[in-house]
């Protein structure tokens, strides 16, 4: 396991914002901390659930650190106005492009030109699908800026100028793209360094080998009539192991036929 950084002086950092801040007000990261970027209508929303638990405490201690960049102070006019309607019609409103560049350029200042060491993606429903992987190879980045969407979208050539990568949280729409952030970045910081405690925890837990994990059972031994698996109460750490195995691709054939078919294709 990675030993945590030491607090001698100089590991801290002070991070650049739009907004005046109190230098003591909030928690310091270490310097070379992983960093979550992210550009919201909503900035208040964060860190939200991401404030709680593991993931809270190790934002605590500086192990990772999230910015949320307001939209708002980019737009144009007296109303800072964001969006507008979009060419050839139809409902909704959309993100202006001018308005997007300079929030963007404002949250990739500093940032890695490689985008394997620092993504910038939109958290778009017609992206690629968010998975475990994508969340391993975000954990090994020095951070990350995320585009929040809202409305109808973005304008098409801030995506292309910028060559932003689009991913989905899943076959759904949701109002905005807080949620959705939220949920991966919390699926990545749990990844990072000495954040869960436990790095064994993230090894054996679904979609890390490719297939669902396999139940867990702990006391009482009976419950409501039901026992434990007599396999897991038998000391056989051999078989023990097989019956999760076993489980777990039973499970996968049952509940995702296209995560066992990829299994066997690998």
């Amino acid at each position: 396991m990675a030993q945590k950084p030491s607090l001698s002086h100089g590991r801290k950092s002070i991070s650049a914002s739009l907004k005046p801040r109190d230098l003591m007000d909030g928690p310091q990261r270490y310097v070379g901390a992983w960093t979550a970027r992210v550009i919201t209508l909503f900035p208040e929303t964060f860190p939200g659930v991401l404030g709680a638990s593991l993931t809270g405490k190790a934002l605590q201690d500086g192990l990772w650190s999230i910015e949320p960049i307001d939209l708002r102070p980019f737009g144009e006019g007296k109303h800072r106005n964001v969006d507008d309607t979009p060419y050839g019609g139809g409902a909704g409103m959309v993100l202006r492009a001018d308005v997007l560049s300079k929030a963007l350029d404002q949250a990739m200042r500093g940032t890695p030109s490689d985008r394997k060491k620092w993504p910038l993606v939109y958290l778009s429903p017609r992206g690629a699908p968010f998975t475990q992987v994508k969340a391993r190879d975000w954990a090994k980045a020095e951070g990350i800026t995320l585009l929040c969407g809202r409305f109808e979208g973005v304008d098409q050539r801030v995506l292309d100028h910028y060559e932003i990568e689009e991913v989905s949280l899943g076959d759904f729409v949701l109002t905005g793209g807080e949620i959705a952030a939220q949920a991966m970045i919390d699926a990545t910081v749990r990844l990072r360094p000495d954040v869960l405690g436990n790095a064994e925890s993230t090894e054996e837990e679904s979609f890390s080998n490719g297939l669902l994990e396999h139940p867990h059972y702990t006391r009482p031994a009976e419950w409501r009539g039901m026992g434990v698996p007599e396999v897991l109460t038998s000391g056989d750490h051999g078989k023990v192991e097989k019956w999760r195995q076993d489980m777990s691709e039973a499970l996968t054939k049952e509940r995702r036929p296209d995560l066992w078919k990829a299994s066997k294709d690998d």
